[in-house]
Formats: structure tokens, sequence, C-alpha cells
């Protein structure tokens, strides 16, 4: 058994994983330089798909030494890995200036996520990375989707469904409701979509982070976890069924836990994930906590992809000080949970 799990660590780490573009005007070119030079002595490789000038006037205007090499074939990157940075061309339609939006760049950034995904599901790549995109700038060139999650289950098919989980090493969140304002969050939150997000996390802290009995805490969504009933029915009329559900189902969740209280050291020694009921009440604890180091992993797909937790930081673009660690952590846990996909 012991071969077979140093066999199985070891396919993982000879397949690539594929990083996608990010935002050209962005932070994103700058740290998957720094992310290479932090992790080209690692076992395991990336390569990113992006505009090759692109890329290298960005290493030579941060003054970073940083050879590259274009790919014609994922295979390629495990080789070139250690003594060059991988580029699988996807060109830009004009040149990237830092911090200057530019939306007729956005159909190569909306592409370098497909082919990504087209990646993973052949088997060419053993995950897929995301860097952060500018939604605006795709929005404006008629990208339909609320975001980065929305467009990947898009591209997975049915039946598939895609939840976002937040990830840092204190903490593990995954909000039922996301891109959507406060008012429709409350407005479109359900008994079923508890529930549906809760099972999926429950799956995957299994199958990705080898959690053999998960315990989930279930938040309430009112002060006081509604106060019974003094602050709002939510708990009432929509959470506490969803945890009679989920016991049926042999799940182990608790709750309402009062939001205010369920982040603490001491609280979060009694669960592995916190079901959160929207966006910010999951994001505010762990980015607080942890804010170079999260991770944004999305549940529920046939292939593994982790990002940043962060965004572009347009304003940061082309100075030198993007902080790269969110995103080798994105790169790091992604070759971890595809080894640990592989092991069953």
């Amino acid at each position: 058994m012991a071969h077979l799990a140093n066999r199985i660590s070891q396919v993982a780490d000879e397949m690539p994983i594929a990083l996608s573009m990010g935002e050209p005007a962005g932070i994103a070119t700058e740290i998957s330089l720094k992310a290479w030079l932090a992790l080209r002595e690692s076992a395991g490789s990336f390569f990113l798909m992006h505009d090759p000038d692109c890329v290298a006037a960005a290493a030579s205007a941060l003054s970073l030494p940083i050879p590259i090499r274009r790919i014609q074939h994922a295979r390629e990157a495990a080789a070139i890995f250690p003594h060059a940075l991988p580029i699988f061309p996807m060109r830009l339609v004009e040149p990237a200036l830092p911090g200057l939006l530019n939306r007729r760049n956005a159909p190569a950034v909306i592409d370098s996520i497909r082919r990504g995904v087209e990646f993973v599901k052949s088997g060419e790549a053993v995950a897929l990375v995301t860097n952060p995109i500018q939604k605006a700038a795709l929005y404006a060139a008629g990208f339909g989707f609320p975001g980065h999650t929305e467009f990947l289950e898009h591209l997975a098919g049915q039946p598939y469904r895609a939840t976002m989980m937040l990830v840092c090493a204190a903490l593990k969140v995954v909000p039922v409701t996301v891109h959507e304002s406060l008012q429709s969050a409350i407005t479109s939150l359900t008994t079923e979509r508890i529930v549906a997000v809760a099972l999926s996390t429950a799956k995957a802290l299994t199958q990705d982070f080898g959690v053999v009995r998960p315990r989930l805490a279930i938040a309430g969504l009112n002060p006081h976890a509604g106060e019974g009933g003094a602050m709002g029915r939510e708990e009432i009329d929509l959470i506490v069924p969803a945890l009679k559900v989920l016991a049926a189902e042999g799940v182990l969740a608790t709750g309402p836990w009062p939001p205010d209280t369920m982040f603490t050291a001491r609280a979060r020694l009694e669960y592995d994930a916190a079901i959160c009921m929207y966006h910010d009440q999951a994001l505010i604890p762990l980015k607080t906590l942890d804010v170079d180091g999260g991770v944004n992993v999305t549940l529920g797909l046939p292939f593994v992809r982790t990002s940043p937790d962060h965004g572009t930081a347009v304003n940061l673009a082309g100075r030198g000080l993007a902080e790269p660690g969110s995103l080798i952590a994105a790169l790091r846990l992604a070759r971890e949970i595809a080894a640990q996909r592989q092991k069953q």
C-alpha cells in the first residue's frame, strides 16, 4: 500500500497544473512570475496560458530575470519548469498596460479559462488554477456569467453543480449564496440550497481533504441566530429544517450557530467547515485570519480547480508590490487535492 501511495504521489507530481492568464492589466502576470521563482525547485510543475510577449515585457519591467519558454503541449512543461517558466501561447489583441483595463483583451482572458478546462478534462493537466479576473472588463466584452465559479460550472456541463469553498490553514468556509446582492441572497435562501451546499461540502471534505467523518457548522442568518424568532424566522423556517434533512442523510451538522461567535479560535475546533448563508459572512472571517494564504476551491466539478482568494489589484499592477502568497498556496493545494483524488 505504501508503494501504491508513493506511485500515486509521483504521478500527481509528474503532471503539470494549468494556470490561466487572469486580468493582464492587474497583478496576475506578476504573481505568476513570482510563483515560478518560489516553486521552480519544488516537486510538480505548472504552465501559464498567456501572451509570451506580455509575460516577457512584465518580467523585464519588474526586473525579474525569469526565462520563459513557449510550449505546444502540456507534457513539455515538466522538463522545462526547473529552468524556465513554460508558456502556452494565448495572444492578446493589444499590449497589456499595467493598471489600464482593456476590454479588447477580454476574449483572451476568457479563452485561457476555457483552454485550461480542456487541459484538465482531457487529462493533460492535473488541475486548473485560475488567476484573478476583472469581472467588469469581461462584462463589457459580453461575458455572461457572474464569475469564475459559474463559468466553470457551465464548462463542466450537466449534471455538475459548482460550489465555492474558501480555505486557509485555520478555516474552511462555504457560502450558500455567492455573487448576488445581500437583499437577493436573503430572498433566494432556501432549505434546499442549504442542504445541497452542505452535502457537496461534506463529500469534498472526504474526497479532497481526507476527512473521514466531516463535521459541519451551519451558520445562522440573523444576529444571535435569530434569538428564537425574535430577530428573524429564517433559522426556524429554513435552517433548522435543513439540519434535519442533513441528519437523515447521515451528515454530522450542527447549528444554527450565532455568526458573531462561530469563528473564534475555540469554536473553530468544533467543526471542519462552516456553511455560511451569504458571501461576506464567509469571506470576512477567512480573509481576516489569512488574507495572503487563502485559497478559493471549486467543489462539485469533475476536475480540480483552485484560485487565489483576492482580486486583480489593478492599482498595484506594474509596481512590483504584488504578494504571490495566495497563488502559491492555490498551486500547492491544487496538487494536494489532485493527489488525494488519485488515491481513491
